[in-house]
């Protein structure tokens, strides 16, 4: 008997490197050293660190070399990989099985057993008159990283550097701050009403002091409409409203896109948003065909939205997963995402995870919303800083969604809110979760487990509560008992409201009994615990009273006019 050959090596190509191809590309080498890899990489870096461009931007990161990875060369030394950058592919031929390839040198064709598409997302184009002006830029590559850098670096030193942000999203916020850190006077212009716009309303106040804090000019709920040349030589950027702002430089990040045009072109199906349709394997609508990272759909594992979600943590998983199926073994599917991320402003840090208070509102989810203003550690240990949670829950407990702001310990909350989402907790698991305690790194009753005890008092009806948006209409319709104390009374309160310090209320139920005239009683401390206190005793003395969910702290977020300037911050403390 003659022998059995040995099978031709598997041919797998991937379009695109970064975060999804090479954790594809990576992967499938050391599952299977036979397999033909050739990564095709448009531009020149096939493997770099996007993340932290806005940090070399800054300075932070000192050495540009720090954020590229890998190079060809060290990817073949490494992984044996065929790494081939300025390839560019122009078409699929999906019955021939081959991609046409367009270098500097000419074009080939290249055929695969197995192709994963992983072209990434390019920036949105708003509809600015004037963004080809020489001193216009995005922050997505590292070319752009150089461009920026040069023309920072090109400034006169002798006079004022000023630069206009557009886009006040993760990448607008981080490069504002770089900026600033390299001593341009940076104006932000953001199309929502607040900065972040992922983040809800209601602590995106927090951020825009903090940017105010740094000098930063914010210009909410308007538009870039065009940029020109000034008087001056240096661009000019008129806004919606009419506004004027000079600027050296212009950096415009407003979103981006899938770059789906090349699957597109070969007849791949594309959803609603214009990403790529792939299957929990990543596998499109051909079975030859794989495709990761921001080009893809996915589904929100709260709302069901699809969409793609630009993030290099799902990335990364993809092409792991990917690399998996194209070689025939088991994968773990690809669960519904979260969408966790967070963003550095300056001192400060916003994280979210799950769905937002809007996005539930938009999928008609029914829910209810806690506040907890805690520390990050014990508030007797010296240096405690507020983390300011907001959490959304089922009516069953379910938690929906979660985000947080303050100066320390935010990630570390975002990741376990993260976690038991993934987990499918509900309030009563968050009360009952097992976290590292010691007096310099949290809190015996840990701000997660805060939520979790909260929750549960709201949802069982231990603790009805009223929400700062509705201030307005609880004024109307409620008598408001202010039970924090003197001094915090002194510092800043609701005209009309009635004070009697916790500590007094049961000495003074009949007081609170006749200001009430029948009318409910809407409570409120400065943060939400000594309300609650209060809340009960008046519930036990038979009045219809409720707490405002996350207190004083909540309301003057929610309505700044309402605080004196020589008010305690929020972010100063959050005393109970």
């Amino acid at each position: 008997m003659s022998p059995t050959p040995e099978p031709a090596p598997r041919r797998l190509v991937v379009v695109g490197g970064v975060a999804g191809g090479m954790s594809a590309a990576a992967r499938a080498r050391r599952l299977d050293e036979s397999a033909s890899i050739v990564v095709l990489e448009q531009s020149a870096h096939v493997s770099f660190a996007n993340c932290g461009l806005p940090y070399h931007l800054s300075g932070e990161i000192e050495s540009r070399d720090s954020l590229l990875l890998h190079t060809p060369a060290s990817l073949h030394a490494a992984l044996a990989l065929d790494v081939r950058t300025g390839h560019r592919v122009t078409a699929i031929d999906r019955t021939a099985r081959t991609v046409a390839v367009a270098t500097a040198d000419g074009t080939y064709d290249l055929p695969y057993d197995a192709l994963l598409l992983a072209p990434g997302a390019v920036a949105v184009r708003p509809p600015v008159d004037g963004l080809d002006h020489p001193a216009v830029h995005t922050l997505r590559t590292v070319p752009d990283l150089d461009a920026l850098t040069a023309r920072v670096a090109a400034l006169p030193a002798d006079r004022p550097r000023r630069a206009v942000v557009v886009g006040a999203g993760f990448i607008g916020l981080e490069a504002v701050e770089a900026l600033a850190h390299r001593g341009l006077d940076v104006t932000l212009v953001e199309l929502a009403d607040h900065v972040l716009p992922p983040l809800d309303p209601e602590l995106a106040p927090l951020l825009a002091d903090e940017l105010r804090a740094h000098g930063v000019a914010l210009h909410l709920g308007v538009a870039a409409r065009s940029v020109t040349t000034g008087a001056d030589g240096a661009a000019l950027v008129t806004l919606t409203d009419g506004t004027r702002v000079p600027a050296d430089l212009v950096v415009v990040n407003v979103g981006v896109r899938p770059a789906s045009d090349l699957a597109r072109d070969a007849g791949l199906t594309l959803g609603a948003t214009g990403a790529i349709v792939v299957d929990a394997d990543q596998r499109t609508s051909d079975p030859h065909v794989w495709a990761v990272g921001d080009a893809v759909e996915v589904t929100h594992a709260v709302t069901g939205a699809v969409g793609p979600v630009p993030l290099a943590g799902p990335a990364n998983r993809q092409g792991r997963r990917a690399a998996d199926a194209m070689l025939g073994r088991r994968t773990t599917p690809q669960a519904p995402v979260l969408g966790t991320a967070i963003v550095r402003v300056f001192g400060l840090t916003a994280a979210v995870t799950g769905a937002s208070q809007a996005a539930l509102a938009r999928a008609g989810i029914e829910h209810e919303v806690v506040r907890v203003h805690g520390g990050h550690h014990a508030g007797y240990f010296p240096g405690t800083q507020a983390v300011h949670l907001v959490a959304s829950f089922a009516p069953d407990g379910r938690l929906l969604g979660a985000q947080a702001v303050g100066r320390a310990g935010v990630d570390k909350r975002i990741d376990v809110l993260a976690t038991a989402l993934r987990a499918g907790m509900t309030a009563d698991d968050l009360a009952e979760l097992d976290l590292a305690y010691a007096p310099p790194y949290g809190a015996a009753k840990d701000p997660v487990n805060m939520l979790g005890f909260v929750a549960q008092n709201v949802l069982d009806g231990t603790m009805p509560q009223w929400h700062a948006a509705d201030l307005d209409a609880v004024r109307a319709t409620h008598l408001v008992l202010d039970v924090r104390t003197a001094a915090e009374h002194a510092r800043g309160h609701l005209d009309g409201a009635l004070h009697v310090p916790h500590t007094e209320l049961r000495d003074r139920l009949d007081e609170v009994r006749a200001a009430a005239a029948g009318r409910p009683v809407a409570v409120h401390c400065q943060s939400g615990v000594r309300a609650h206190i209060a809340t009960r005793v008046l519930l036990h003395a038979g009045l219809d009273a409720r707490n405002l969910s996350g207190g004083w702290l909540s309301l003057v977020l929610t309505h700044p006019a309402l605080t004196r300037p020589d008010a305690v911050r929020p972010l100063e403390g959050a005393r109970s």
